[in-house]
């Protein structure tokens, strides 16, 4: 066998795709990394779970409780630092990429398509996912159901290994429901529509039957297990103010008016099918090709509905590429019958792959390139007199922001909690003063409100976590708490029942700390200290220090 057949046999590229999720997934490992804005949830939520808390029993979140489960399992074994974050979603990354291309392998998509798309999905999708966030797990938990879930209806043929994968990809994907609720119910229905279309087109409703039975006890077993604590509120139940985040206008608006890549994907994929069938009924009866064209197409429609519902970071919905592409690659090669050799089309296909996403890994190397080629300018120029070029041909009339700390200026800590993780040099200057307060240091069981992104305070203080089916984990205001939270935290202010508090204050966010509740430490604390919160841009703030008077 020659070399050019060794590379493009399913052996060898099948051990390759694996190679490459493992490789992709672990960069973050050998990096420092600067703080990351809005991290303190998932380093919150996963340190509650490592010290045994239960969402919804000791915490109050309007999203589900899954979402920290990996994180939680890593605090418990490498420690609660904010790099295990890093770890832990280094193992989300690795399943993901694996898990889609079980899916692949599953629809019959030979391994020479898969690894470009394999490749694709990872620079796409998991590359860039350092931290754990809701919005990226809750896809993670999907694609792991979705896996098992075709292994059941095109893979196993007797009945026993049809409901045990069944009962797998239910599981999963009610730990995605029980993740964030709207991709999550998305889910749910594009499971429940590819086990309806197999049960139909085969006349056989085990397949259906074993989904909704399965699917329906394991999030019964889950509800009647919370249900006391809070959860219908939590999960929005139709108490005010709880409102819909999903509008028929803003799903048409967002569509119509962006979207490109998901209206042009689409518009392939319905001609591809056109060419490639010659009636629907052919279609229809081909279980394979049918089930690959509805997941193609409903990963889309979700796509298109997750950027109205999670709309920040404005990426969340990129999962969508790596399906699209995929689907559009194997139709293509399958309409021309090409006469291309594999190792031809692995080879195009892959650097086709580095190209189009080069910006994803091009913003590392460009550090590197950037940093000698301002060495190299200072070298050959004694000054920068009529020195134009792209980065100052324009003059920037703007004030600067004073609180706003360029990246190059952020320093490291001699805190545990914060190993291998930049801040601020006054952000870790104002941590030191609290650390040296002689109220920390000398009083104990201190009663702290932490309403800052400083959440790993926690254990550096230390002080313990107020907890409770009313107590929220996440403070924004109409998002992760309510009025009702808000005037808890005002009574338990103005009867001095905290000896610290810390809160954020972020004057561009609307209410992302209560406004209210700062109005009512105002009047009744002492402000003895600010200093600079770890963010930087339009959404800078300061950390605000408040004790009894």
């Amino acid at each position: 066998m020659n070399f050019k057949n060794i590379i493009v046999s399913n052996r060898f590229l099948s051990i390759a795709q694996v190679v490459l999720i493992v490789l992709l997934a672990a960069v973050p490992l050998f990096f420092s990394f600067p703080y990351r804005v809005n991290i303190f949830l998932s380093w919150e939520g996963a340190y509650r779970i490592s010290q045994g808390e239960l969402p919804f029993r000791d915490f109050g979140t309007p999203l589900g409780g899954m979402y920290w489960i990996i994180p939680g399992i890593f605090f418990k074994i490498f420690g609660p630092q904010m790099i295990t974050l890093v770890k832990a979603q280094v193992f989300i990354n690795i399943i993901s990429g694996l898990a889609f291309r079980s899916i692949l392998k599953s629809m019959g998509v030979n391994t020479v398509i898969s690894f470009i798309a394999v490749l694709l999905f990872c620079l796409s999708f998991s590359f860039f996912n350092f931290w754990p966030w809701y919005n990226n797990t809750v896809i993670v938990y999907e694609l792991i159901g979705f896996a098992f879930l075709f292994k059941a209806l095109l893979v196993v043929n007797n009945n026993r290994n049809i409901v045990i994968n069944i009962i797998l990809a239910s599981l999963f994907i009610t730990c995605s429901f029980l993740t964030k609720q709207d991709a999550g119910a998305m889910a749910v229905l594009l499971g429940l529509a590819f086990t309806f279309y197999v049960s139909v087109q085969s006349k056989k409703w085990l397949p259906l039957i074993s989904y909704l039975l399965s699917f329906g006890v394991i999030l019964s077993l889950f509800i009647i297990s919370f249900v006391a604590h809070d959860f219908g509120y939590w999960f929005n139940h139709g108490q005010a103010p709880h409102s819909s985040r999903v509008s028929g206008f803003e799903l048409f608006d967002d569509f119509f008016s962006g979207s490109q890549f998901i209206k042009f994907y689409a518009f392939l994929i319905v001609i591809l099918v056109f060419l490639r069938f010659k009636s629907w009924k052919d279609l229809w009866n081909d279980k394979k090709e049918m089930l690959f064209l509805l997941l193609t197409l409903g990963i889309l429609l979700e796509a298109t509905v997750f950027q109205v519902t999670s709309y920040t970071p404005p990426d969340n919905n990129i999962f969508y590429h790596g399906f699209a592409f995929v689907y559009i690659l194997y139709s293509l090669l399958n309409l021309v019958q090409y006469k291309l050799q594999p190792v031809q089309i692995l080879v195009i296909g892959s650097l086709g792959i580095l190209l189009w996403w080069s910006g994803v890994y091009w913003k590392y190397i460009h550090r590197i390139l950037n940093r000698k080629e301002i060495v190299l300018e200072n070298k050959n120029s004694d000054s920068e007199e009529n020195l134009v070029n792209k980065e100052t041909y324009m003059i920037n009339l703007s004030v600067p922001d004073s609180n706003d700390i360029p990246e190059s200026k952020w320093r490291f800590s001699n805190l545990k909690s914060f190993h291998k993780i930049y801040m601020p040099e006054p952000t870790i200057q104002g941590i030191n003063r609290i650390l040296s307060m002689d109220l920390v240091k000398t009083k104990k069981d201190l009663k702290v409100l932490n309403m800052s992104e400083l959440t790993p305070l926690a254990v550096e203080i230390p002080y313990k976590l107020e907890k409770g089916s009313h107590y929220p984990l996440w403070y924004h205001l109409g998002v992760g708490m309510f009025n009702k939270q808000a005037e808890m935290f005002e009574t338990k202010i103005k009867n001095n029942e905290y000896d610290l508090v810390l809160f954020e204050y972020i004057p561009s966010l609307n209410n992302f700390y209560p406004f209210r509740v700062r109005d009512t430490l105002a009047a009744y604390y002492n402000k003895v200290d600010a200093f600079p919160a770890p963010r930087r841009g339009e959404t800078s703030g300061s950390i605000e220090v408040y004790i009894r008077r």
